[in-house]
């Protein structure tokens, strides 16, 4: 575990100075991450999405990580929140208005996605950059805008632009609840108020997740119906590994602050043991990227592709899950997801890590940023492990509680 933490330490030390170097605009303000495998800028469209997710990062380092209270990451993180909160919204489209999915390099609205996430993202940069600064407005704008999402996702779905079509049936897809699940646990953290205000809506994120439990609890399928039962077609027998133990330790985190020990035992053995099983692949290692529950070849182009953020989900949640059980078996499945990880993904020569790989493990894409890939799941899982790890190893550094910790609460 030592050697764990000192090389996971050194590792996110040397990812955070690559978006420091390479990713800020001084120009126009916030971030570029098109990047290319030097730190080169091969394409200047700022994706809200994205922009949001490396407020969040800065901000959450600088809270909680003595090493990184730097003034230049929290001033990257300050002009990054201005530019979000200048730019991000695209103008009203039929009434309603949204984030863009992407802008130009000063801010202009270039595309607009029919989701929830650019303004989930929005909520999570918001609301870190509210308990970094103490500003208020932050935080209202937060609950704005986390209240819009909920109406979308729970009410009524037309703002988001989607038009009703006969033949297309009511989904419940995982990325929504798991989703909120996230915001809730990032808005209440140490807010009592909020904790109260969202409880409910915490309730409903699990249940919609644990829906996701299929064919008599032998799979997690990425969609359902809205009653929970299993969809006809691709759609339905769709598998998304990652996807799925990234949810796994959404709900293990959230069923250790509630104290809820069967919920603990579900986002273990289902959504982390469970497709990690399916989804390792036996003769190359690293985690497939799509799977067809019937063994049926994925219609997505990429499904036996390794990327890195499947594998970053997977070393958050075995270390959280050790955390709570102390089972062996946990420690070896985050050792075996470590050692295929860092011996494939990360760029000793120029630093961050590579996304994309093929199916045997060699490299298909070089660059280290683009619309998908950004200054967040590298770091993000970095960063919670090294947490993680000073948690077992009794050793403590955050200036301020941080709810990644709880995760280890009582094992000392």
């Amino acid at each position: 575990m030592e050697r764990f933490r000192d090389q996971i330490a050194a590792e996110l030390d040397r990812v955070v100075e690559f978006w420091l170097k390479h990713s800020h605009d001084k120009e126009y303000g916030g971030f570029f991450t098109c990047l290319g495998r030097e730190g080169q800028v091969y394409d200047e469209l700022k994706y809200v999405w994205l922009q949001g997710r490396q407020v969040w990062m800065y901000c959450r380092l600088y809270r909680t990580v003595e090493r990184f209270r730097r003034p230049e990451i929290l001033e990257a993180a300050v002009a990054g929140g201005e530019f979000l909160r200048s730019h991000a919204w695209a103008p009203p489209l039929g009434g309603s208005q949204k984030c863009a999915f992407c802008l130009t390099r000063d801010g202009r609205a270039v595309k607009v996605q029919r989701t929830i996430f650019s303004e989930c993202f929005y909520v999570l940069a918001m609301d870190e950059l509210a308990r970094v600064t103490g500003e208020q407005r932050h935080q209202v704008e937060a609950e704005r805008v986390m209240d819009l999402i909920v109406h979308w996702a729970r009410v009524d779905p037309s703002g988001l632009g989607r038009p009703e079509m006969p033949g297309d049936i009511p989904v419940n897809s995982m990325a929504i609840p798991m989703m909120l699940l996230c915001l809730v646990e990032q808005l209440t953290e140490g807010r009592a108020s909020l904790a109260e205000k969202y409880s409910e809506l915490g309730r409903w994120c699990v249940q919609r997740t644990l829906q996701h439990i299929q064919r008599d609890g032998a799979a997690i399928l990425e969609h359902v119906s809205e009653e929970g039962e299993e969809l006809p077609g691709c759609q339905g027998r769709h598998q998304n590994p990652g996807h799925a133990l990234e949810a796994g330790w959404f709900l293990l985190q959230h069923a250790v602050r509630q104290g809820d020990e069967e919920l603990k035992k579900t986002a273990v053995e289902k959504f982390m043991l469970l497709p990690f099983q399916t989804g390792w692949d036996q003769q190359h290692g690293g985690l497939l990227y799509f799977q067809d529950v019937d063994g049926c070849c994925p219609t997505q182009l990429e499904w036996s592709m390794k990327l890195w953020w499947p594998h970053c989900e997977a070393l958050i949640a075995f270390l959280m899950a050790y955390c709570q059980t102390r089972d062996p078996a946990l420690l070896d499945r985050f050792s075996q997801v470590y050692d295929y990880t860092f011996s494939h993904f990360p760029d000793a020569e120029q630093g961050e890590w590579f996304g994309y790989l093929t199916q045997q493990g060699s490299l298909a894409l070089d660059l280290k940023g683009g619309p998908f890939k950004g200054c967040f799941h590298v770091p993000r899982c970095l960063y919670m492990c090294e947490q993680l790890l000073d948690g077992l190893l009794g050793k403590s550094q955050a200036p301020s509680p941080s709810r990644v910790t709880q995760a280890c609460r009582g094992i000392r």
